[in-house]
């Protein structure tokens, strides 16, 4: 589970809503599923920065309802503003976020809030009719976005959320505050929901470098050509201080795991599965009993001469000189589930599915570790029912099967399952097996260029000693947060142009903001768009596959 900082930490106005929709449709259903059938086993990861944005919702939404304390995410605090704006623009706002969904599984699925939506394209070509549209269409589309948002398992349970979608229209503002209840109800349980799961050894927790950097990258920028030898790279020639900012990172994405749920993780899932040979013996002598990565990663390595004998690829290898032992994605039954099921049948795509890792039990010998390593939210949206048939049919029937064991991770590890040795690894993420989704472009490589400015004024400034403690730690939080993988991940021409815009814009807020906590003026160029989108990859560009489709 991940998603990257949206908070503007200046204001702690959270500029883009995606954590708490994907926790009401798609945290709250992967719990529910396992909670369903307690012989599943799963490992779960959970970034950092994440788990702190869903504290965060949810003290501010309890604040809301106990205390009418402000919500700073505009879109929640519209659900519950009894006064719709009657600015134009700031309604056209609303309305356009709330098209914010995917059209055939979600907007289509409930003809009236389809109608709503057909209205809103409408609207967008006649701007000037805004004027007569009333303030019960807003709250009506504001009401019906957040219960489609919602996960099936609640829609199937809650009497309210139930009652309310059959309602239709006429949403009052005791409907929309019922509606803000549920979703507190949401936030306030679902870490102790995890907690549970993993308290009765059916989860396992795993970790991610606090604010999701990619290490490899801030380690050596020139990994990026041990699986990509011809890839330009930033005019930057090496991360300043990137070690040392990746066990920064580590450590506090361990201190905030502890925080809050209790215990040390054994596992660390790399931001985006990024993994070098310089990466892995940091997360060895971090602790770590486990790390993973995509497949291609393996399939590249296993190419070298220096690994000799081909070896089968459903195992954990180490990797020599290291201490940690690291699984690699099985790329294609994942890739099965994130961009092909979601148009079969359930029982079809399971059944398919578990006739896949049958012939992997026939045709490979010894101990078989077949990692399933998915997307925790965006996969789900293009499924029926938020894959909820898929899900409680795969959960049932693995966890019923003969001959296949639902494990986890550190369970193989106490198991004894042969952990077979390697003695080169090519750099890599588990998207391609390269790391060209964040860097080796015009748009990407601009985007490292004004994080090392920034890291150097940085280091300027902290030498200089002009900061008090606060100021440091205030500095250290922003610069983690620039240093996410995600607004690299959209820099570049191939993504849906409103995505970039909304990443490419809190990149360089999040930029011009360490400038001003380091008493530094931002540079000009901070104030000017750096890239622009205009593709339409496969599943809207927040998912890849694991191999790249030639």
């Amino acid at each position: 589970m991940h998603q990257p900082e949206y908070r503007d930490l200046q204001t702690g106005e959270f500029k883009l809503p995606w954590t708490y929709l994907h926790v009401i449709k798609d945290y709250v259903d992967m719990a529910a599923h396992l909670e369903a059938v307690p012989k599943a086993k799963a490992v779960v990861n959970f970034a950092p920065i994440l788990l702190e944005q869903i504290e965060e919702y949810a003290r501010q939404v309890n604040g809301y309802l106990h205390d009418q304390i402000s919500i700073t995410d505009p879109l929640l605090a519209a659900l519950v503003d009894p006064s719709i704006p009657a600015n134009p623009e700031q309604r056209m706002k609303l309305v356009k976020d709330c098209m914010r969904a995917n059209r055939e599984r979600q907007i289509n699925r409930y003809p009236t809030f389809k109608r709503l939506i057909e209205m809103a394209d409408w609207l967008e070509h006649h701007y000037d009719s805004l004027t007569y549209v009333n303030s019960q269409f807003i709250g009506d589309i504001l009401a019906w976005y957040h219960l489609i948002w919602m996960g099936e398992t609640i829609k199937l349970t809650d009497s309210r959320i139930k009652r309310l979608i059959e309602k239709g229209s006429g949403y009052t503002l005791h409907d929309r505050i019922e509606i803000i209840e549920v979703i507190a109800e949401q936030l306030t349980s679902i870490i102790c929901r995890y907690k549970a799961l993993a308290k009765k050894g059916q989860v396992e927790l795993s970790v991610t470098p606090y604010a999701h950097p990619i290490m490899p990258l801030l380690l050596d920028l020139n990994s990026t050509h041990e699986a990509m030898p011809d890839a330009p790279l930033p005019e930057l020639d090496t991360y300043p201080g990137g070690d040392e900012r990746v066990k920064w990172h580590l450590d506090k994405g361990v201190q905030t795991f502890k925080r809050l749920f209790g215990f040390k993780p054994k596992g660390c899932w790399p931001s985006e599965g990024g993994v070098s040979a310089q990466t892995l013996k940091i997360l060895g002598d971090f602790g770590f009993d486990w790390t993973a990565s995509g497949g291609s990663v393996l399939h590249n390595s296993l190419s070298l001469p220096e690994n000799g004998k081909k070896s089968g690829i459903h195992h954990p290898f180490r990797l020599q000189e290291t201490d940690i032992a690291c699984f690699f994605r099985d790329d294609g039954l994942s890739d099965l589930i994130g961009f092909e099921y979601s148009k079969w049948h359930a029982d079809d795509a399971v059944s398919d599915l578990i006739h896949h890792i049958e012939n992997i039990a026939v045709h490979e010998t010894g101990d078989k570790v077949v990692s399933i390593i998915m997307d925790g939210e965006n996969a789900w949206e293009y499924y029926p029912a938020n894959g909820y048939y898929f899900l409680s049919a795969l959960y049932e029937r693995l966890a019923d099967h003969p001959s296949i064991e639902l494990t986890t991770f550190s369970e193989c590890l106490q198991h004894k399952v042969e952990v077979k040795s390697l003695a080169k690894m090519i750099a890599g993420s588990w998207v391609y097996g390269t790391f060209s989704t964040w860097i080796g472009d015009a748009d990407k490589n601009r985007g490292w260029d004004m994080l090392g400015d920034a890291k150097w004024t940085f280091d300027k400034v902290i030498s200089a000693g002009r900061l008090t403690d606060k100021q440091m730690q205030q500095a250290e939080l922003q610069l983690a947060v620039c240093e996410g993988s995600d607004w690299f991940w959209w820099f570049g021409d191939y993504n849906p142009g409103e995505a970039v815009s909304n990443f490419e814009k809190q990149f360089r807020l999040n930029l011009a903001n360490l400038y001003r906590l380091l008493e530094e003026e931002p540079p000009a160029y901070l104030a000017m768009s750096f890239t622009q989108g205009s593709g339409a990859p496969a599943m809207g560009g927040a998912m890849r596959p694991g191999v790249e489709l030639t």
